[in-house]
This record gives structure tokens, sequence and C-alpha cells, in this order.
């Protein structure tokens, strides 16, 4: 019943995390507007040795959207760092982007000064901090995004201006990506999902019923949909306050599957697997997933799948994101937490700080 109870949800939702996933269509269309006007030369990046994205949280997943969604389409390799130094193979050929939206992520700043000392093409990407101030004495580029939000509700902000640049560098097609497509199927979502929805036609809300007491384990597919999953479970840790796992076929087939013969002395029924699907996917890893579907059944092991929406590319990721995210949200409503804070984070950041 607390489900369809608009005044308890408020109640809980203090942080008001309902209204930012509400406002995510139109977060991306903002996002859409600034990389269209980034007025970067389209001689800025000649070189062309890779592309780096380097961040924390929240303001990396990015990276591993990007990586997922141009695997098959960018002749040039793509990393994403998360640590305060970089590879050694980074050098003044690669394009590297600093992600961090409050600007103040110290391994990001750590990585700014190194790729600065190399000689790298910095991009920043914030909403203000140490990173602006110093992309402005720099004299690198900066793409600044609008503060006031937890950085992981603005993914729009911190990925599609990335893609943008790109497209102005001729790295990627413009024609390969279909904006338009992307905000109707994300309104579509947000309409079918929102609080306003009741349970028994909200796959988000009832998802959530089924995950409450449980540990997620969110399944992709490697090089299609392994971004998504990665996501879901940071969502999982962040929102609702639980433990979460994540893995990739066919990776998953050749280790993890064995877990699930439950002969080992723990509870099958404690984890709920969450299968991101797409209807493009393989005859091999399809196949391999329904195997392993019907393996989990015959344990009694229940799982539901999160399929993604529209025709693109682009549309297809952020559309399984989307979903992902109001299912977080709703399994904190469950357990009566605010999404909002990640008290533990803010405790582990001030003990950091005391040595």
């Amino acid at each position: 019943m607390k489900m369809d109870d608009l005044q308890a949800i408020e109640k809980i939702d203090r942080g008001k995390m309902r209204k930012l996933l509400l406002e995510f269509p139109l977060q991306c269309k903002k996002a859409i507007w600034i990389g269209d006007n980034l007025n970067i030369p389209q001689n800025y990046f000649q070189k062309r040795g890779g592309i780096g994205i380097c961040g924390m949280g929240g303001s990396a997943i990015g990276g591993e959207v990007l990586k997922t969604l141009l695997s098959e389409k960018i002749k040039v390799p793509i990393f994403v760092n998360r640590d305060y130094n970089l590879p050694r193979y980074i050098d003044k050929k690669i394009l590297t982007f600093i992600v961090s939206y409050s600007g103040n992520t110290e391994e990001a700043l750590s990585s700014y000064k190194e790729a600065k000392e190399r000689g790298c093409l910095v991009i920043s990407i914030s909403s203000g901090g140490k990173l602006k101030k110093l992309a402005g004495e720099d004299k690198n580029f900066l793409i600044t995004i609008p503060p006031g939000m937890p950085p992981r509700n603005a993914l729009g902000y911190l990925f599609i201006p990335v893609l943008k640049t790109l497209e102005s560098l001729r790295l990627v097609e413009k024609k390969d990506y279909n904006y338009n497509e992307l905000l109707e199927v994300l309104s579509i979502i947000r309409d079918r999902h929102s609080p306003e929805v009741p349970l028994k036609k909200n796959f988000a809300k009832s998802t959530a019923c089924e995950l409450l007491g449980k540990i997620p384990l969110i399944y992709g597919v490697e090089g299609k949909t392994d971004a998504i999953a990665c996501r879901l479970k940071t969502q999982f840790n962040e929102n609702s306050k639980v433990a979460a796992f994540w893995n990739v076929f066919p990776e998953l087939n050749h280790n993890e599957i064995v877990g699930w013969t439950g002969v080992g002395k723990v509870d099958l029924r404690e984890f709920y697997p969450i299968f991101i699907r797409d209807d493009e996917e393989k005859k091999r890893i399809k196949k391999r997933i329904e195997i392993t579907q019907s393996i989990m059944k015959e344990k009694g092991i229940r799982w539901t799948e999160i399929w993604s929406e529209g025709k693109n590319p682009l549309t297809k990721i952020f559309s399984s994101i989307y979903i992902g995210d109001w299912i977080s949200f709703y399994l904190a409503i469950l357990q009566e937490i605010d999404p909002t804070p990640i008290k533990m984070i803010d405790l582990f950041k001030k003990r950091l700080n005391e040595l």
C-alpha cells in the first residue's frame, strides 16, 4: 500500500529524488543543448591516439556508457580511469576528459594534474569547484554543467556533452544517434513509472517489491549492456542502501554459474537476479541467457528482466538505465529510506580527511 501512497512517498523521499527522476528527460534535453553549443574547433584533436575518461562514481559511469556505446563504432581505444594516477601509456596523443560533477573529487584532480604534465589534450566537465578553477587558469576547454544534484542523478549532463564533443571532432557520426527518439522514449518510461502509476501497472514498483530483503545480482552482456548492469549495481548501493553485484555474459557462464548448483552452504533464495536484455542479442548469447535462467528456475530462484527500449543504441542504453533508476528508488521507499543521502560515503571522506 505504501508504494501507491503519494504522501508516504513524499514523507520518505525528503531529498526529493523523485523530482530529479521525473525531470531526467528534460535534463537530457538540456544536455543536448549544451553539447550542441560547445563550439569546439574540428581540428582541436588531430593526433587521435585514444580517448580517456577520468572520474569516480557517478562521474565515471558515463565513461563506461561511452565504451559500450562506441565499442563497434570507433577506431581508437577508450579507457576509463578510476584512480589517482594515469596509466603509463597515456600521453599527448590521448584526448582526456576529466569528469567531476562537484569539481572537487581528489582522484579526478590528481588525474588532471598528471594529464597536464604529460601534455594531454584535456577537456574538463564540472559544475564548479577546483576543477573549474584549474581549467580556467590553464585555459583548457571546460564544459560547465548545472550544479545542485547528486552526481548519480546527473548522467545526462555528464555523458551527452562528451558524446557531442566526439561528434564535433568527427570521431563519431552525428547520424548514428537519434536524440529525438531518446527524449521520446525517456518521456514514455517516466510516465509509466512515476509515483502516480499504481503498483499493478508499474514495473519498477513491482520489481522493487520482489527485491525487498534480497541481494540484487545484475547480469548484462559484454560490450552490449555491461555498462547498464554496472550502473544499476551502484544505484542499488547508493539509492537503496543495499549490497548488490553485477557480472556479464558470456564470462559468468565460465565461473559464477557454478554458484547456482546449490551445493554450497548459501541460501540461493537470498539473491534476486536481474537480466539486462536487448532484442539484438547475438544468437549464442541469447541461448546462454535462456539456459542460465532455466537452471535458476530449477533451483526455485525468482528473477526478472529489464528490456531495452527504442531502436537507436543510445536510446537502448539510457532506457534500461532509467528503468533501473526507478527500481532502485522504489526499493528505498519500501525500506522507508530516503534515497538521496549517502552518509557512509560522507563518513568515509571525513575519516580520510582526518588522516
